[in-house]
Order: C-alpha cells, then structure tokens, then sequence
C-alpha cells in the first residue's frame, strides 16, 4: 500500500511539472464536456477529453461515462492511472480475471500502477469517472478476444 501512494505521489508530481506549460487556466463546466464513443471500450462508454491530447506524452484528464450494469474486462495501460468517481458507483479490481467486489461511491479515489492487470465494472446505475494519467493513451487487454477494436460488426 506504501509503495502505492508513493507511486501515486510522484504521478501527480510529475504530471503536475509536465502540466504547467499546457495549462491555461482552463474552466470546464459538466454541461459543455463532449462525450464521445471511444473503440478501445466495449460498446456504450463514452469520453470526455478535460486536458491535453490522449494521443500525446503529455498530462491527460477525462472523464468516462459508463451505462448501468457495463464490464470493462481486465487489461493493462502503460502509464500509472489515477481515477476518481464522479456519479454512480464503480467497481475496480485487480487481477487478471474479472471478479465482482465491491463498488466504491462518487468521491472515492482509486489507483492502478503502469502495466498491471485490472477490471471494473458498474452497478444499477450511470456512473462517470474521472481519470488522470500521462500520455499517450493505451488499453492492452489480457484476453486479445475481448479487444473491441479487434471485433467485427
């Protein structure tokens, strides 16, 4: 657990010198986001860039909104993510296998190291989350199978 909030710290710390050359200054109120589909998620997430370019090396902010009862099957990022939930309640587990456990409540904060396998899902309800992380933006998933960019429509 220490050596998580350590990791997490210096994201934050480093994110936030990387940050303060793109940063402006910026207001982003909830009614003006653009949500949009995102391919690297199964079919009904959808994203809103806040800060930066997902497809850059440089401190990304979005939020991710998630329909009620919706699974994210386990995968791994590059980079350490830093994820806070907004509205709704979502659930996030570690692991290759995707296991049900318990759904954290808007306001809880969670964290997952660079490369290292985890899942999530919603319950009864929306859910948004917001996530930080320094680009750019990638989804490996354990399975390649569940890979939603690999499927045919």
């Amino acid at each position: 657990m220490k050596k998580l909030l350590i990791l997490a710290a210096l994201v934050a710390l480093g994110g936030s010198a990387l940050a303060q050359d793109a940063m402006k200054g910026i207001v982003v109120k909830p009614d003006a986001l653009t949500w949009k589909d995102n391919p690297a998620l199964p079919k009904g997430a959808q994203v809103a860039v806040i800060v930066g370019d997902p497809t850059k090396a440089e401190v990304v902010v979005q939020r991710i909104k998630f329909p009620p009862n919706y699974q994210i099957p386990p995968h791994t990022h590059p980079y350490a993510e830093v994820a806070t939930v907004i509205s709704g309640t979502f659930g996030t587990g570690e692991g290759e296998k995707l296991e049900k456990g318990e759904l954290l409540k808007a306001g809880s904060l969670y964290t997952h190291p660079a490369k290292h396998p985890h899942y999530a899902w919603t319950g009864n309800e929306e859910a948004i989350i917001q996530v930080q992380f320094t680009g750019p933006g990638a989804i490996d998933y354990i399975n390649p199978a569940d890979d939603p960019r690999k499927k045919t429509q």
